[in-house]
């Protein structure tokens, strides 16, 4: 399926997308290649342009950032969703049988993927930085999520609201971790060994 429609099928009609999905045959490169790199590039991209072109308001003053700077950042966040997607797949995959599901890293891969879509398009908001609100939108997400996991993982309808919130938890905690690791290689203040 095109990446346009499949965009436009499981943000609009999410149940059956999440039907055709779990019967399509994939594999770790085909839904990197395919769908998460070409979608997480955008928050990334709209990131680099609007902290160079537009700034942000801090304290009553706009700040922009050089493009070396601004540019180094995208590549952290195009990397750190494309690693994060990886970890919540490894997450999903893991809680599975907790909650009446069957490990199958490939399909746990494409709940991650597909479930992210709403996040990385809403990403497009922080091209211009007093938008970013905007982004919360994304949370549609875990909406997305939500419906993905008993479908793709075979878990029972009524235990995938726990699973939902059991994996976004695991997977807000290692993103901190991973966040707070980043901030010391780069070098952020505050978060400098």
């Amino acid at each position: 399926m095109a990446l346009v429609d499949r965009v436009k099928a499981i943000l609009l009609n999410p149940r059956t997308e999440w039907a055709v999905i779990e019967s399509e045959p994939a594999t770790p490169a085909s839904l990197y290649k395919g769908y998460a790199v070409p979608l997480a590039a955008i928050p990334a991209i709209a990131g680099l342009i609007g902290l160079t072109v537009f700034g942000v308001s801090f304290v009553g003053m706009r700040v922009t950032l050089g493009f070396g700077d601004a540019l180094a950042g995208a590549a952290v966040r195009f990397v750190g969703a494309l690693l994060g997607v990886y970890v919540l797949a490894l997450i999903i995959d893991a809680l599975a049988p907790s909650f009446g599901g069957q490990k199958n890293s490939t399909q746990a891969l494409k709940v991650a993927v597909y479930s992210s879509t709403a996040s990385w398009l809403a990403g497009v908001f922080l091209i211009i930085p007093s938008l970013g609100v905007l982004s919360v939108l994304g949370l549609y997400s875990l909406y997305l999520l939500y419906l993905g996991l008993p479908q793709l993982m075979k878990s029972p309808a009524d235990k995938a609201l726990v699973y939902t919130v059991v994996v976004v938890v695991c997977g807000v905690v290692i993103f901190l971790l991973v966040g707070m690791l980043v901030g010391r290689v780069m070098g952020y203040p505050g978060l400098r060994p």
